[in-house]
């Protein structure tokens, strides 16, 4: 890594994503949402996030990824779903959320990272972490539903793998 952690980061639930505009590291909430947080980790060993694009990103919004199936918002992975595991933890700038259906337990692969506070999918949406560094880079994220060109995720890997 050619970066360091910020130092209270546990790398052991610290995703790196190396996007196209840049690097975003997110720290997960493994005690909020400990099967959401391991279903990330476990997908990003796998390398499913590798060249997935950031397809609905709106202004204001939020930026969504991690269809690593079709790349459109429509797929997920050969995992199966998971359980809600809603809280209290509100949605605010820089809040990373695990996107969903109609279900509340249908979330699977897919993600988002608000751009602005979102206190309409407060208790609604599982709060997965939040971005530590390179919120910066998530602002330079290309718009749109999709957006053409869409940037995309080059990498994303758990930080403790990348230690030595």
């Amino acid at each position: 890594m050619t970066e360091p952690l910020p130092a209270d980061a546990d790398p052991h639930n610290t995703l790196i994503i190396d996007a196209t505009p840049g690097r975003i590291v997110l720290q997960l909430f493994d005690d909020i949402a400990p099967k959401h947080a391991e279903r990330l980790k476990l997908l990003a060993r796998e390398g499913f996030y590798d060249d997935v694009p950031f397809h609905r990103v709106i202004d204001g919004f939020m930026a969504q990824t991690g269809d690593g199936e079709y790349g459109d918002g429509t797929g997920g992975s050969s995992h199966p779903d998971l359980p809600a595991e809603f809280s209290d933890v509100p949605f605010e700038r820089g809040t990373v959320g695990m996107a969903r259906t109609s279900n509340p337990n249908s979330a699977n692969s897919q993600f988002f990272i608000m751009f602005d506070e979102g206190s309409f999918l407060n208790g609604q949406y599982t709060v997965i972490g939040e971005v530590i560094a390179g919120m910066d880079v998530v602002d330079k994220l290309k718009r749109g539903e999709p957006p053409d060109d869409p940037d995309r995720i080059i990498q994303m890997q758990v930080a403790a793998d990348l230690s030595s």
